[in-house]
């Protein structure tokens, strides 16, 4: 069955590196890769100027698209690697949810940052209103300049709090495409787990039983997110997948301010999975 695959790009060296990083992630996979750019243009009034502008922007963006295209081709050794070009004129969040509909797209990759490459934050702007807005594709970030290597360990942080059923599909989809271990790990905030955390647990256990996997247990750090950082570096962690669901870790930091995101920086491609309930 062919893969869907979502490439939103401002033609940046941070979105082509995610391109080719997606390009080698499945690189002996049956896909479509949809590179897709909004050229969206915030002006007061439709002027003739404004009108002409506009049309000039999406030429050039056009032929950037298929410039982007033959350097995808010719990047692939897979010949059932295929390439499509989207060029829409909304904001690029609501370009990518139409986008996700028509293709029935299985996952966006991205990169963290665009063209700007500001330091002090993980998330550009771009990246943030696409996790807040996208819930029914998972998203899968790739961070500045990242250097593809075969992910044989995916770290899937959890509070067993919640039953996950449905999420765990996009997850166990990254693990079969290179074997890859998933290697929960829960952060101890409490002696000892309650009758719903056990039952989560268990139902945890069945169902990635026909996955590698294993459990690690962590002492609670005063910042969550260092620990998450220390568990991937820990263990050699190459893929970080979490959910995003109300009150999330996820949705914790991007709604903190900037100066607070500093300590979220894994230094992973970050697999945010939408919840399904």
């Amino acid at each position: 069955m062919r893969t869907h695959i979502l490439l939103p790009t401002d033609f940046s060296d941070n979105a082509w590196s995610a391109a080719v990083y997606a390009l080698k992630l499945y690189a002996e996979k049956e896909c479509t890769f949809h590179f897709i750019h909004s050229t969206k243009m915030k002006v007061s009034s439709m002027s003739n100027f404004s009108n002409r502008l506009l049309k000039v922007m999406s030429e050039n963006a056009l032929k950037e698209l298929e410039e982007l295209k033959d350097m995808a081709e010719n990047s692939s050794a897979n010949a059932n690697h295929d390439f499509n070009s989207i060029l829409s004129s909304s904001d690029l969040e609501f370009a990518i949810e139409s986008a996700i509909r028509k293709y029935k797209a299985n996952l966006v990759v991205m990169g963290t940052k665009g063209a700007t490459k500001a330091k002090e934050i993980f998330f550009g702007s771009n990246t943030v209103h696409v996790i807040k807005k996208i819930k029914d594709c998972p998203l899968l970030i790739v961070p500045d300049e990242f250097d593809f290597t075969k992910p044989k360990d995916i770290a899937f942080p959890t509070d067993f709090n919640r039953f996950f059923g449905e999420e765990l599909v996009p997850l166990k989809h990254l693990a079969e495409l290179h074997n890859s271990k998933i290697r929960i790990v829960h952060i101890n905030e409490e002696e000892n787990l309650t009758e719903i955390q056990n039952y989560n647990l268990a139902m945890l256990k069945a169902n990635l039983e026909d996955h590698p996997h294993s459990f690690h247990w962590m002492p609670e750090y005063e910042k969550k997110s260092i620990e998450i950082n220390d568990f991937i570096i820990e263990l050699n962690i190459n893929i970080l997948a979490m959910i995003n669901y109300e009150r999330s870790f996820i949705e914790s930091i991007l709604n903190e301010p900037v100066i607070k995101k500093i300590g979220f920086h894994p230094n992973v491609p970050f697999l945010v999975i939408p919840c399904s309930n």
